[in-house]
């Protein structure tokens, strides 16, 4: 069996329960992959952005949770823009389904199975 994928989630931490919904989906032993996050509550200094380099080089992708919040997330425009130095395949997902925000340069989808798997199968 090959190894599990690595997807690192970006999301507005007022979007932390859709993050725990996300992050359910790969519980199942049978998931080929894994979500990480560095989801902080506290300022963003330069530790916490290194290890979040870290984190995201290590990833085969990241997943931005896409909510109106996202528009005043500093710590998540950070992250987009750490996926998008690295080169880092990214893809958006609409955390709600009444939420139709977009962020520049960031592919956004809805939020279904298929849209996420398929997504995490081309990595």
């Amino acid at each position: 069996m090959a190894d599990k994928k690595t997807v690192f989630i970006a999301f507005a931490i007022e979007d932390e329960r859709q993050r725990d919904f996300l992050k359910g989906q790969s519980l199942s032993a049978r998931a080929p992959y894994e979500f990480i996050d560095m989801s902080v509550k506290t300022p963003y200094d330069s530790e916490w952005k290194d290890r979040v380099r870290t984190r995201i080089r290590r990833s085969h992708g990241v997943i931005a949770l896409v909510s109106n919040n996202s528009l005043t997330s500093s710590g998540q425009k950070w992250e987009i823009q750490c996926a998008k130095e690295e080169g880092k395949p990214l893809l958006g997902i609409l955390a709600y389904r009444d939420d139709r925000t977009t962020l520049a340069g960031v592919r956004t989808v809805a939020w279904t199975d298929a849209n996420i798997a398929g997504f995490i199968d081309s990595l």
